[in-house]
C-alpha cells in the first residue's frame, strides 16, 4: 500500500515527528507482539486500532510474561517516540525510555570484584543464572580457570536459593554481567594437585607419585 498518497494526513504527521518527541495517549490494542496506542494528536490509522506501537522489549526494562504485565487497553500512556515505521505508517514508540534504567544504576553502583547476594534463577548447561534484583541477572559460567572450575558443580545449587557472587564483568553496551563464586581456600594438596596438573605437559613435572618413583633409564 501506498501510504504516502493513500493517507497523505498520516505520513504528513509521522513524518514531523521526531526522535526522543514525547507523545500522549491510550492504548487502544493489545496483542502477544505489541500496544497499539491511539495518539492525543494526529490522525486515526486506516487499518490498525492505533498510530502509535510498543513492541514488547520497549514496554519495560524489566523481564515482562505478557504486555498486560505493564499496560490495559483503555489506559493511558506517555512515550518516546522512537522512528516512523514506513512500512506499517506507524509512530514506534518506548514506554521504558521515560522511566530510570535499572541497569545503569546498577553499573553506577557496582564495581569490578565487589561481592554480591543474588538468587538462582536458572541452572544451564554452560552456567547459573543469578537474579541480582530490578531485573538484573548475571552468568556464573561453568568451568573457570584451566582445569579448576571456579563454580561448583549443576548439583550443589538449587532455582530459588541465596547465593554469594562475585562480579567480574560489566558490559553496560551489551547489557550483560558476568559473575564468579566467591574463591574459597582449597586443602593444601587439592591445590598442589591442580597446579601440578596445570604445568606438567609444559614442564614435564610428574603427574603422580608413581612416576615421581620410577626409576629412570
Amino acid at each position: 500500500m501506498n501510504w504516502q498518497s493513500e493517507s497523505p494526513e498520516l505520513w504528513a504527521f509521522l513524518g514531523s515527528l521526531r526522535r526522543g518527541d514525547i507523545l500522549s495517549g491510550t492504548v487502544a490494542a493489545i496483542e502477544r507482539f505489541g500496544v497499539f496506542v491511539a495518539l492525543d494528536d494526529g490522525p486515526a490509522h486506516p487499518l490498525f486500532p492505533g498510530v502509535g506501537f510498543i513492541v514488547v522489549p520497549e514496554l519495560s526494562w524489566r523481564h515482562i510474561d505478557a504486555p498486560t504485565d505493564v499496560v490495559r487497553v483503555g489506559g493511558r500512556v506517555a512515550c518516546e517516540f522512537l522512528q516512523f515505521d514506513t512500512h506499517n505508517a506507524e509512530a514506534r514508540l518506548s514506554l521504558r525510555a521515560l522511566e530510570p534504567d535499572p541497569f545503569r544504576s546498577f553499573a553506577d553502583r557496582t564495581t569490578v570484584g565487589q561481592e554480591l547476594r543474588g538468587t538462582v534463577a536458572k541452572v544451564l548447561p554452560f552456567g547459573i543464572i543469578v537474579g541480582l534484583g530490578d531485573g538484573i541477572a548475571g552468568l556464573v559460567p561453568f568451568g573457570e580457570g584451566p582445569g579448576c572450575p571456579a563454580v561448583s558443580p549443576v548439583e550443589d545449587v538449587e532455582v530459588g536459593e541465596s547465593i554469594a557472587v562475585v562480579v567480574t564483568k560489566i558490559d553496560p553496551p551489551t547489557r550483560r554481567v558476568l559473575l564468579s563464586r566467591p574463591r574459597t581456600p582449597r586443602p593444601w594438596p587439592d591445590v598442589l594437585r591442580c597446579r601440578l596438573r596445570a604445568v606438567a605437559p609444559a614442564a614435564g613435572v610428574p603427574s603422580s607419585s608413581h612416576d615421581a618413583d620410577s626409576p629412570r633409564m
